[in-house]
C-alpha cells in the first residue's frame, strides 16, 4: 500500500540513505527512533513537502514521487496539530472537504460523522485556543481523515501529552484506525507508545531503517 524504494534526501549535514520500506494496506505501522533520526523528514517526503533527490514513492497502485502534495490523498497530522486558530472545530474539520468531491455525501453529514467518531462533537463551536491537548489531537485527526485518505501519517501525535492522556489517546488512535482501515504510519520515540498501537514496527537510526 505504501512503498518506498531507495529513497535518498539530504538537507544540511543530514541525509536519508537509500531508504526502502513496505507498509501493507490497512496496517498500523510504527516508525520508532530517537530525535534527529529522520522520522519527520521521511514523513515530509511522503507528503511531498520535500522533493527527494532520488528513489520512488508509491501510494496504493500509483507512483506519487513527483505529484503535488494535494494530489497524493495523504492525511498528515503534524506534531503541533496545525489547527487554524481562527476557525471553529467544525470549520477545521470541514476545511479539506470544501475542496474535495465526496461522491454526493453532504458536507455537514460527513463532518458530523467525523466529530462523533473522534469524540469531539460537543466541541464543534469551540476555537482551538479553548481546547485541551487531547481535544486538539482528536480534532486534527478528524480533519486528516475527512478526505478519506489512502494513507495517514502521524508525526509524534501524543508526544506533548502526559502519560495517562497519552495512553488513552493511543488506544483511541488504534480504535479509529481499526474502524476506518486507513493505512497508517505513526512515528514516535516512545517504546510503550509503540507497543500500544503497532501492528508492525521499524527502527530508524541516522537516516536508515
Amino acid at each position: 500500500m505504501i512503498r518506498i524504494d531507495q529513497l535518498c534526501f539530504a538537507v544540511g549535514g543530514f541525509a536519508l540513505h537509500e531508504l526502502s520500506l513496505d507498509v501493507e494496506a490497512g496496517e498500523y505501522f510504527v516508525l520508532l527512533g530517537a530525535s534527529g533520526a529522520g522520522k519527520t523528514l521521511l514523513l515530509e517526503c511522503l507528503c511531498g513537502l520535500n522533493r527527494i533527490d532520488s528513489g520512488r514513492i508509491f501510494i496504493g497502485d500509483a507512483e506519487v514521487t513527483h505529484q503535488e502534495p494535494r494530489n497524493r490523498r495523504i492525511g498528515y497530522l503534524p506534531q503541533d496539530y496545525a489547527l487554524f486558530p481562527h476557525r471553529t472545530v467544525y470549520q477545521n474539520v470541514a476545511f479539506g472537504l470544501t475542496r474535495t468531491i465526496l461522491g454526493g455525501q453532504p458536507l455537514r453529514q460527513r463532518v458530523d460523522e467525523l466529530l462523533e467518531m473522534a469524540g469531539v462533537a460537543h466541541l464543534a463551536d469551540r476555537l482551538p485556543r479553548n481546547l485541551s491537548g487531547g481535544e486538539k489531537q482528536r480534532v486534527a485527526l478528524a480533519r486528516a481523515l475527512a478526505i478519506r485518505p489512502q494513507a495517514l501519517l502521524l508525526d509524534e501525535p501524543v508526544s506533548a501529552l502526559d502519560e495517562q492522556t497519552r495512553d488513552s489517546l493511543c488506544q483511541g488512535l488504534k480504535q479509529m484506525q481499526r474502524e476506518t482501515r486507513t493505512t497508517t504510519i505513526h512515528v514516535c520515540h516512545n517504546f510503550a507508545e509503540m507497543l500500544t498501537v503497532a501492528d508492525h514496527v521499524g527502527i530508524i537510526h541516522q537516516g536508515s531503517i
